[in-house]
C-alpha cells in the first residue's frame, strides 16, 4: 500500500478551493439593480458556462499545453486556443437561444425599471465570455507551463545530484587504490628493515583502512577523524626516513567538529612525500591544519622544492591532485581557494587551501 502523503491531496483540494471562489464569484454575478429579479434561465446558463470553463481549463491543461506546445507544434496549439474559445462561444449562443434568455432578460429590466426597454436587434456579441474563455486558457497555459519547468528543473537536479554522486565515487575509488599503492609500497620496503616496526605499521594501516571503508562510508566524517587519519598518515610515512628528512604536523587545537569531505587532504600529503623527500640532501615537509572559524578549514603544505625530475601534476602520476581539485569543485562550489606554488622564494613547493565546510 503506498504511503500517503499531504502533497497526494493537497493539489486537488487546491483545484476545489480555487474552482469554488471562481464559481461562487461568477453565479452570484449579476447586473447591480437593486430591484432586479434574474430568471431561472439565467442561473441555469450561469451554471451550465461554469462547468464549460471548468472542462475548458483541463482540456487547454491536460491535452492542448501537453500534447501540442510541449511538443513544438505551436501553430497548432494555437488553433487548439481559438477552436475551443469559438466552441465556448458557440455553447453561450446556443444557452441564450434555448433559453429564450434574451427575451427573459429584458422582460427582468423592464420590471426592475417600471418602463419599456427597447430590445437589442440581431446578435448579440458575449464580450464577457470571450475575455472569461481567454482568461481561463491563459492561466491553464501558465500554470502548466510553470509546472512543467519546475517538474524539469527538479529532474534536472536529481540527475546532476547523481551525477555528481557516481562522480566522486569513481574519483574516490581512483584516490583510495592511489593511496594504498604507495603506502604499501612503504610496508615492504620497512620489512627488509625492521620487523617490529612493520608489524606496527600494518596495524596503523589497518586502522585506516577502517576509517576509509567504515567510518567515511557516509560521504563525509568529522574533522577530528580526518586529523587522526592524517597524522597516522604521516607518521606512517615517517617510519622510512631518515635524520635528514625534518617533517613538521600542526593541527588545531581544541579541534572544533565539522563534517567534511572524508580523504580531502590526503593527496596533498601524498604529493609532499613523494616530491619532497631525497635520499642524499636535507629536506623538509611542513603539514599545518588551521581552524581560524568554525566552518573555515586551512591547509597548508610545503615540501622543499628538489632539482629531481618532477611529475606534471595533470600527468598520470598526478591523479591524485587532479581529482582532489575536481572533488572541491563537485563537493563545495564556490567554497574552496586553493593555491598552488611551485617555486616560492624559499625554494619550496606550496599548496594553500582554505575551504568553507558548512
Amino acid at each position: 500500500m503506498p504511503p500517503i502523503t499531504p502533497r497526494r491531496y493537497l493539489n486537488p483540494l487546491i483545484h476545489v478551493l480555487v474552482w469554488g471562489l471562481f464559481g461562487l464569484t461568477f453565479l452570484l454575478f449579476q447586473p447591480l439593480t437593486g430591484r432586479l429579479v434574474m430568471p431561472t434561465e439565467f442561473w441555469i446558463r450561469q451554471g451550465l458556462m461554469f462547468s464549460v470553463w471548468v472542462a475548458s481549463y483541463y482540456l487547454t491543461a491536460k491535452v492542448s499545453v501537453p500534447r501540442l506546445l510541449f511538443q513544438g507544434r505551436t501553430g497548432w496549439f494555437v488553433l487548439a486556443l481559438v477552436g475551443t474559445t469559438l466552441g465556448v462561444l458557440l455553447f453561450s449562443r446556443f444557452l441564450e437561444s434555448a433559453l429564450n434568455l434574451h427575451e427573459l432578460m429584458n422582460k427582468a429590466f423592464e420590471a426592475a425599471a417600471g418602463r419599456p426597454r427597447l430590445l437589442q436587434r440581431g446578435p448579440r456579441f458575449d464580450s464577457m465570455g470571450l475575455l472569461t474563455t481567454m482568461f481561463v486558457q491563459g492561466i491553464a497555459t501558465s500554470i502548466t507551463v510553470v509546472q512543467k519547468w519546475q517538474k524539469d528543473a527538479q529532474l534536472r537536479q536529481s540527475l546532476e545530484q547523481q551525477r555528481i554522486s557516481s562522480e566522486l565515487s569513481v574519483l574516490k575509488a581512483q584516490i583510495n587504490p592511489h593511496f594504498f599503492f604507495n603506502t604499501l609500497n612503504n610496508i615492504y620496503a620497512l620489512t627488509l628493515l625492521d620487523g617490529e616496526e612493520a608489524r606496527s605499521a600494518i596495524h596503523r594501516l589497518s586502522r585506516m583502512m577502517r576509517y576509509v571503508l567504515y567510518d567515511s562510508a557516509g560521504g563525509h566524517t568529522l574533522l577530528s577523524q580526518e586529523i587522526s587519519f592524517v597524522q597516522d598518515y604521516i607518521t606512517l610515512m615517517q617510519l622510512r626516513l631518515d635524520e635528514r628528512v625534518t617533517v613538521t604536523f600542526e593541527r588545531p587545537e581544541p579541534v572544533r567538529d565539522v563534517p567534511v569531505a572524508p580523504m580531502l587532504l590526503l593527496p596533498f600529503l601524498e604529493n609532499a612525500f613523494k616530491h619532497g623527500v631525497a635520499a642524499t640532501q636535507a629536506s623538509s615537509i611542513f603539514v599545518a591544519l588551521r581552524q581560524p572559524a568554525p566552518n573555515v578549514l586551512e591547509l597548508e603544505v610545503r615540501n622543499t622544492r628538489l632539482p629531481l625530475p618532477s611529475t606534471d601534476l595533470a600527468g598520470s602520476n598526478g591523479i591524485g591532485l587532479v581529482n582532489t581539485r575536481r572533488r572541491l569543485d563537485l563537493l563545495y562550489p564556490g567554497r574552496f581557494t586553493l593555491v598552488v606554488d611551485d617555486h616560492t622564494p624559499t625554494n619550496e613547493f606550496l599548496v594553500h587551501l582554505t575551504l568553507h565546510v558548512a
